[in-house]
């Protein structure tokens, strides 16, 4: 049976039924006051389905309330449909695809997929690494900054000068059995890359980074366990376990979805592309994490990250 034939995502009853046991598995738990126990279930024709009132505040809530799919029009089962597709999709599908697969417009569609990104969007806070365990750092350029025209590139003895300016920058922080990082940097120097390994690296760490000069004056080496670097230009590439090849993997997976299903993302909302992306990879298949479980993972993000349109933009031109 297709997974998208189950019937949480074909009922919209079936759907609630399924993210309450997801969302409350001892039970109801109050948006409100955050109380969990035996509220009560409103029943009879004067409410709708899945209501319950806190004993506590005596607030009324269902389960899609303090979450991203709250006052939301579209039927839950529709919104099961849309996380799901975009969670096993591992280079995205684009708004577009996903108005002609739901049988929406390109405009909820739109605002569903950024939704969902925000549910997407890691709020643990914990560290990378811990434990002598290893975490790969190393950043990417992607699209060009706003107002900026696409660079004339010179050649000079078979480099590309002038073009890495004007370029977006993205760096990337993958733990090798845990979670993965990406953000949206103005800068790729050292005082702005620093501070970020500082907050999201844990100490006992040993972090691996190619040679950039940025990595070079950062002083590594007194923050964590161990600094060890690749030397690309000479073509070294791995020096035993010494290697960036899972952040570049990352990179890869993230290019081909930017520029091959989304092909133009917007400097605003890069940052969003980036959490999907993490995200998918942080709960890839390699780790051991199926579509489903992937998707249900995301389910249980959705809480406290409700996203109005406005929030988002109100300009649709040129949005994948």
């Amino acid at each position: 049976m297709s997974a998208l034939n189950q019937p949480h995502f074909q009922d919209s009853e079936k759907a609630r039924e399924y993210l309450e046991a997801i969302q409350w598995p001892n039970g109801p738990v109050c948006p409100h006051c955050g109380v969990q126990g035996d509220h009560y279930s409103l029943q009879g024709k004067a409410h709708r389905v899945g209501l319950w009132k806190c004993k506590d505040c005596r607030q009324q809530f269902t389960v899609t309330v303090g979450t991203v799919f709250e006052r939301s029009k579209i039927k839950l089962n529709v919104w099961l449909q849309a996380v799901y597709l975009i969670c096993s999709s591992k280079k995205g599908i684009s708004s577009h695809q996903l108005h002609r697969t739901l049988g929406v417009t390109y405009k909820t569609a739109w605002f569903m997929s950024h939704r969902i990104r925000e549910a997407l969007r890691s709020t643990d806070g914990g560290l990378l690494g811990g434990g002598g365990g290893i975490v790969e750092a190393d950043e990417t350029f992607y699209g060009n900054l706003p107002g900026r025209k696409p660079p004339v590139r010179k050649f000079r003895q078979g480099t590309k000068t002038g073009g890495f300016a004007h370029k977006n920058k993205i760096l990337a922080l993958v733990d090798r059995t845990g979670a993965t990082r990406a953000f949206h940097v103005a800068n790729i120097d050292a005082k702005v890359l620093k501070p970020i390994l500082q907050a999201n690296i844990a100490k006992d760490t040993k972090v691996f980074t190619d040679t950039a000069g940025q990595y070079r004056i950062m002083g590594l080496k007194r923050e964590f366990k161990s600094h060890k670097m690749v030397n690309h230009s000479i073509k070294e590439y791995a020096r035993g376990e010494v290697h960036t090849n899972t952040v570049e993997s990352f990179f890869g997976v993230l290019k081909r979805g930017l520029y091959g299903t989304y092909q133009h993302v917007s400097h605003a909302h890069l940052q969003r592309y980036c959490d999907e992306f993490s995200f998918r990879f942080t709960n890839r298949t390699a780790l051991g994490v199926s579509d489903s479980e992937r998707a249900d993972t995301a389910l249980k993000g959705i809480i406290g990250k409700r996203l109005t349109y406005r929030r988002i933009n109100s300009r649709l031109q040129g949005q994948a």
